[in-house]
């Protein structure tokens, strides 16, 4: 596998998860996460199938590998501001998964997620569905077809509106969805706004136009239908 350090090396604030196959995308099977942020965060890990979950700290500079089961489908995601004790009891400031280090159910909103799908094909995207607390990055390598890289590398909490900015201290450190603070059909995109056609960006998801990347859930800091 390639070394990890050949994505985007300029980057100095971000998760990035590397997706690895020996031939092609629908036999990825390696994840290895690499932590480009200031802080040590604290990645979740939950899959479809009764798993006892995984939790680990990662530092800034450092990476890990996680290997997969066939026909995996799961997400992966950053929890910021932990504190466990040495049971693993204790909580995050942002995406905690209840009281545990090791996850069995998917992180709490706000928090950016990697969900992934693993098949002939492989699915995977970068949402921010459930809000945002750290850029994340997908890179496919050593697969063939359109294995794009996708997520979003900004930080948005820089631009988060006031009404949707969670805080600790007076610092921003996430951004929630607009579904998530006003809880409406218009912005959780339910009842007639539930089709591709009544459901539209919103002036909250306008802002996150700082994901230069592509193949973001949408409606970002919406609810995706």
């Amino acid at each position: 596998m390639a070394s990890p350090h050949i994505a985007l090396l300029k980057l100095t604030s971000i998760f990035i998860v590397i997706a690895s196959a020996p031939e092609l995308c629908g036999s990825s099977k390696t994840f290895t996460l690499v932590n480009y942020c200031k802080e040590t965060i604290w990645p979740g890990i939950t899959r479809s199938d009764n798993h006892s979950g995984d939790g680990f700290a990662l530092k800034s500079g450092q990476s890990t590998v996680y290997t997969a089961p066939d026909g995996w489908s799961g997400r992966i995601w950053a929890r910021t501001g932990c504190n466990f004790d040495n049971n693993g009891n204790g909580k995050c400031q942002t995406g905690g998964c209840g009281t545990s280090r090791n996850c069995t159910v998917p992180g709490s909103p706000p928090a950016t997620s990697a969900d992934f799908t693993l098949g002939e094909p492989d699915f995977y995207d970068v949402s921010l569905v459930d809000g945002f607390n750290l850029p994340i990055v997908v890179k496919a390598i050593n697969g063939t077809g359109n294995c794009s890289t996708v997520g979003c590398d900004g930080d948005l909490r820089q631009n988060c509106p006031s009404e949707l900015a969670s805080k600790d201290n007076d610092k921003v450190i996430a951004c929630r969805s607009a579904c998530d603070v006003f809880n409406t059909d218009e912005y959780c995109c339910r009842g007639t706004y539930g089709n591709p056609a009544t459901c539209l960006a919103s002036n909250y998801s306008k802002f996150s136009n700082k994901c230069a990347l592509q193949h973001i859930v949408l409606h970002l800091m919406t609810q995706q239908v």
